[in-house]
């Protein structure tokens, strides 16, 4: 009898899996996508911090990829799981400022290829159902850089991201695209230059606040914390001024590999440092 009934068992397991991927199956070929397991929810652990502006140096996607037989653009796909982290982490953590460099001036120089696909990613949009939770979390999602080059095919999407989430008042994304430091004090000089020719502005004027209202980030508080991952130490022409008395961090990991636990360690490591801003 003991036989019997567990050979029973075994044949009713085997039934019901059958059954479940019968259902998946006629699921996908209808058109519906196959039903996502829950994941566990896990009560957010507040951090005690004074960071008001988190700013990343999104580095380490091509090595990512290399060390994996990987193509270029295969990292930087991979990259856009940590971008969801950092927004998810910011919000948990009340972090009202997040600025995350996404695409330099520089990187133009790369292979028609990878900024082919690079673009491509950005083109493809988020999700509807990403952009509704962007929206009821209260994320606006801006663009910063030189907008004389962003590539034509992608500000239709850019000026969507920008304008579906313009009410957004809990978390600013800044996603600094086509961006360059040096630029971004050259421009704002322009502006000041002109209001100065057309006698708006005396030259006895012009100050470090001036200069603050006319940056591309104008309306941003300077960031806190910059981390760049990758294992680089430098900053690469981002956010020169801005940074001025931010503190810097650098980490080992590559971005596509970064994660939660990882954002809570740099923050953690921030509030161990004293900033005393020249006294």
């Amino acid at each position: 009898m003991r036989v019997r009934k567990k050979l029973f068992l075994v044949v009713v397991a085997f039934f019901v899996m059958v059954l479940s991927a019968w259902t998946l199956k006629e699921r996908w070929s209808s058109g519906h996508a196959p039903v996502k397991p829950i994941e566990s929810v896990q009560p957010v652990q507040k951090i005690d911090h004074t960071i008001t502006h988190l700013a990343l140096i999104m580095d380490g996607n091509r090595r990512w990829a290399k060390e994996r037989g990987m193509k270029a653009w295969e990292g930087h796909e991979s990259g856009t799981k940590p971008v969801k982290t950092s927004v998810r982490f910011c919000i948990d953590q009340e972090i009202p400022y997040l600025s995350l460099y996404a695409f330099s001036l520089e990187n133009f120089k790369r292979s028609p290829e990878e900024l082919e696909h690079l673009f491509a990613i950005i083109a493809a949009g988020l999700e509807e159902e990403e952009m509704q939770e962007l929206l009821t979390k209260g994320v606006r999602i801006k663009f910063v850089g030189d907008r004389s080059q962003f590539p034509s095919s992608l500000c239709e999407t850019i000026e969507s991201y920008e304008r579906k989430t313009a009410d957004g008042t809990k978390l600013l994304l800044n996603i600094l695209f086509c961006y360059g430091g040096k630029q971004e004090i050259v421009a704002a000089v322009q502006e000041i230059a002109k209001k100065v020719q057309s006698g708006d502005l005396k030259p006895g004027d012009v100050s470090t606040k001036t200069i603050d209202d006319y940056i591309w980030m104008a309306g941003v508080p300077a960031p806190d914390l910059v981390v760049r991952t990758g294992g680089e130490q430098r900053l690469s022409n981002f956010m020169p001024w801005q940074s001025a008395y931010s503190e810097l961090l650098f980490v080992d990991t590559y971005w596509p590999a970064i994660t939660y636990n990882d954002l809570k360690k740099v923050v953690e490591d921030y509030m161990k440092r004293q900033r005393n801003f020249g006294k």
